[in-house]
């Protein structure tokens, strides 16, 4: 093969190829093109180069019989590309040279490119960060998920409700996709299976669906720190065999011609949809399935046509799963190793329990997904069949034990029998899988005590810990450049190549010069945050103000309830006691919640109805103001991060697995008030119990007060503020004409108080008591969070995948 020429990296060749881009890919004269004209037109010209590197990593691979890593997720939140590939090329400023050269701003450009709509919180970005660490670090990788249509939606806030919206991110094309024709899969649903012999006389099981698909490929190259290897992204697209039946359409009947394709396209339409109909569940399996079951088959069809040899499977491919959507791939494999490849059933466990790693991301019961038994049956009846074979070995695995009970028996089972028969995913993915590691260090050791105690009892070792991370190039380089120049000038070297450097300018926290060049940083970036608020939502906040930030997926176990409610008592504090000297506060919120659920939207709601009334009071003037900020996204966070003065990380304990989201406000000098749960747990440790704000029950507390019952009665005797919260609440002080809007939320706490907001709630006020105390000494505020920034270099996802790739998958890294 010729290899092409290198690519001038000056700005006059990149005026010139985005020039040519821009005529003869786009059709445009530069007179008339317009901002997305100009988009694509930078992405090709990227593109051109990206290849270069793509084809040559791919061929490496190949040259070197290196084992792969197969990364499957039902989320990739990946966020725009154009910034990331011209940024991890070391093109940043040629490009923007080359552009200005032409009259278009680069950071107008961008703004241009929507965000892929392909995941919803951290589960997402962690994939994201995760495929950008394993290319940065040169590990050949493959990540696969859904090609979704309109994703999660588009949030809109339409008078203080959630309003669910497509996202329609694919609507004008997508210039960073290849569609691959060739790799094209059958995936197929429902039928029967019938028995029968294979060539050498043994028995056999042969299954024919009654209904088929096709997966479809899409590649969209992820391009490591400094180009060094570009690893693909392949997403499955579905289509029906036969795109329209003639025969119905030539009778008129116009929507049965095209049910077929319908269903299909219904696959891959969006993310997660609602499961609380038997058809939604329905779809989710099917969903799940289906873009299980055409990796596989692209992964072996791979595996095969370089090795020629099924037996070597795990020795070359390491397939793992990012948390239990994909844990159908154990039996599906299973599948394609015993009916398609003609192993033994001894022999093809073995394989499949070597090739498989699987990453729990929570002890969440509904997100530990089961199916009813009737239902996989109906879908997927050879799945079931082998799911049950994997059962009986299983079973006699655990009767083999001197101390086995039926109550042990029950709790290992990938069959649950308590609540109508249903399938237990999480255990499938713990019985077939060689690894099954935690986020965090107490998430690790809850699942050992909890959700998989028995299993870890009955299949020791295979549980570790390996701790998530956040790529730096990202979420510090693009999302905070300032900054990362300040720190890099203090290092002497570029902390991307090794983020572990950061620690090297711990000495500089206590620097006059230095702070101030970190406060001006903060400052512009609170600025910025503070015109996109005016900007999008027409109010206006002092960047001088803490920008005290709370944004995740809504959840009840996040507690962004805990911290409205806390925000209300301020308010209450402030118009009581006006001459007391307050610490101005901007109380930021976003962040979506799922569209069937309903607590998590009326919080949404209640958030909105604070701020109305809080924003809108003279009183208080400008010491506090509320804004929850619609259509939470990868982009959006890029300004809110490195704006935000405090970051509220205040889960139950005990619920949050890790976060990531934590990491990256402290990593751009955020201090954090936090309870210890999940990853703030590393990071106390890390950054010193001084330079955090640590408040609450802990994980065992939790526990032990949900095992006794909790005392409403006392709980709000002891807190008087929250008890006057909740009658206002109650009295439809926030809700005018709807007394009863916010009932079930006051009911949330005072029968039985799940969540411990209610036992939480002094501990946390306290907490930001203290806040606001160390706010107004600036200096030590500032010398703070300098040594948050400094201390967060172990938390980086290049860190977390060499983990991955010493102690699962097997894989050298740079």
């Amino acid at each position: 093969m010729i290899k092409p020429a290198p690519r001038g990296t000056d700005p006059e060749t990149i005026r010139a190829e985005i020039l040519e881009k821009l005529t003869y890919s786009i059709g445009k004269d530069p007179a008339v093109a317009k901002r997305h004209d100009w988009l694509n037109a930078t992405i090709l010209a990227l593109r051109d180069r990206i290849i270069d590197r793509w084809m040559e990593s791919t061929k490496r691979a190949y040259q070197a019989n290196a084992k792969r890593v197969y990364y499957l997720s039902l989320e990739f939140l990946i966020g725009r590309l154009l910034r990331d590939a011209m940024s991890n090329l070391e093109l940043t400023g040629a490009f923007t040279e080359a552009l200005a050269g032409l009259n278009v701003d680069v950071d107008l450009v961008e703004a241009m490119e929507p965000d892929a709509a392909l995941g919803n919180g951290g589960l997402g970005r962690l994939a994201a960060c995760f495929m950008e660490s394993m290319a940065s670090l040169d590990i050949p990788a493959y990540g696969y998920g859904i090609r979704y249509n309109h994703g999660l939606f588009r949030q809109k806030i339409t008078d203080g409700w959630q309003v669910e919206l497509p996202e329609n991110w694919l609507e004008h094309g997508n210039a960073w996709e290849f569609p691959r024709r060739e790799a094209a899969y059958e995936v197929g649903f429902g039928g029967q299976v019938t028995p029968g012999v294979d060539s050498g006389n043994r028995h056999q099981r042969r299954w024919k669906p009654a209904e088929k698909l096709i997966a479809s490929a899409c590649d969209t190259p992820m391009v490591g720190w400094r180009g060094k290897r570009v690893n693909t992204l392949r997403l499955w697209t579905a289509r029906a065999p036969d795109p329209i039946r003639l025969d119905a359409f030539n009778s008129g009947d116009y929507a049965a011609a095209l049910s077929e394709s319908n269903k299909a396209e219904i696959i891959t339409r969006v993310l997660y949809p609602a499961d609380s109909t038997p058809a939604g569940q329905e779809l989710r399996l099917r969903q799940e399935y289906f873009f299980t079951s055409a990796s596989l088959q692209d992964i072996i069809r791979r595996h095969m046509q370089q090795y020629d040899d099924i037996r070597l499977l795990a020795d070359k491919v390491a397939i793992h799963l990012n948390d239990t959507h994909p844990a159908i791939a154990v039996a599906e494999l299973m599948r394609i190793l015993v009916d398609h490849h003609g192993l033994d059933w001894d022999q093809s466990w073995e394989i499949t329990k070597a090739a498989i790693g699987y990453t729990n991301h929570t002890l969440l019961p509904e997100a530990l997904e089961s199916w009813p038994v009737h239902l996989f049956e109906h879908v997927l009846p050879r799945h079931m069949q082998i799911i049950y074979g994997i059962n009986a070995k299983l079973i006699a695995d655990a009767q083999k034990r001197p101390d086995c009970t039926s109550e042990f028996l029950a709790s290992v089972s990938l069959i649950d029998e308590h609540n109508g028969r249903r399938v237990r995913m999480g255990q499938l993915a713990f019985a077939g899988a060689h690894s099954i590691n935690g986020v965090s260090a107490l998430h690790t050791e809850l699942m050992k005590q909890s959700v998989f105690r028995d299993l870890n009892e009955l299949y020791p070792g295979r549980i570790n810990n390996k701790t998530n991370g956040i790529t730096p190039r990202r979420w510090l380089l693009e999302a905070n450049p300032q900054l990362t120049s300040l720190l890099n000038d203090a290092v002497g070297a570029n902390v991307m190549d090794n983020a572990a450097l950061l620690v090297k300018a711990k000495p500089f926290a206590k620097d006059a010069a230095f702070q101030q060049r970190f406060a001006a940083i903060k400052r512009h970036n609170k600025e910025e945050l503070a015109n996109l608020i005016s900007a999008r939502m027409g109010l206006k906040v002092d960047p001088a103000a803490m920008f005290d930030v709370h944004v995740k997926r809504i959840h009840e176990y996040k507690r962004q309830l805990l911290n409205i409610l806390e925000t209300i008592a301020l308010y209450n504090a402030m118009r009581a006691h006006p001459e007391k000297p307050w610490v101005p506060r901007v109380k930021i919120f976003a962040g979506k919640a799922a569209a069937s659920y309903a607590q998590a939207k009326l919080i949404i709601k209640l958030i909105n109805d604070v701020a109305n009334v809080v924003n809108n009071d003279p009183d208080i003037r400008d010491l506090l103001k509320v804004v929850f900020i619609p259509n939470y996204n990868v982009s959006l966070a890029e300004v809110i991060v490195p704006a935000a003065d405090l970051s509220e990380q205040i889960s139950t304990a005990g619920m949050e697995a890790s976060g990531t989201g934590n990491m990256k406000f402290a990593l751009n000098g955020a201090l954090t008030i936090g309870t210890l749960d999940g990853a703030n747990i590393e990071m106390l440790e890390h950054v010193g119990a001084d330079n955090i704000f640590i408040f609450g029950l802990t994980a065992a507390e939790v526990e032990e007060r949900r095992r006794i019952g909790v005392d409403v009665v006392a709980v709000l005797d002891a807190a008087h503020e929250l008890r006057d919260v909740l009658d206002q609440l109650g009295s439809g002080v926030f809700s005018p004409g709807d007394a009863n809007r916010y009932r079930p939320i006051v009911d949330s706490i005072t029968h039985g108080d799940w969540f411990m907001v209610g036992s939480d709630f002094n501990a946390y006020a306290a907490a930001q008591r203290d806040v606001a105390k160390l706010w107004r000494r600036s200096q030590d505020w500032t010398e703070k969070t300098i040594l948050n920034t400094v201390n967060m270099g172990w938390f980086s996802s290049d860190r977390t995948i060499r983990e991955y790739a010493r102690d699962i998958w097997n894989v050298p890294t740079d």
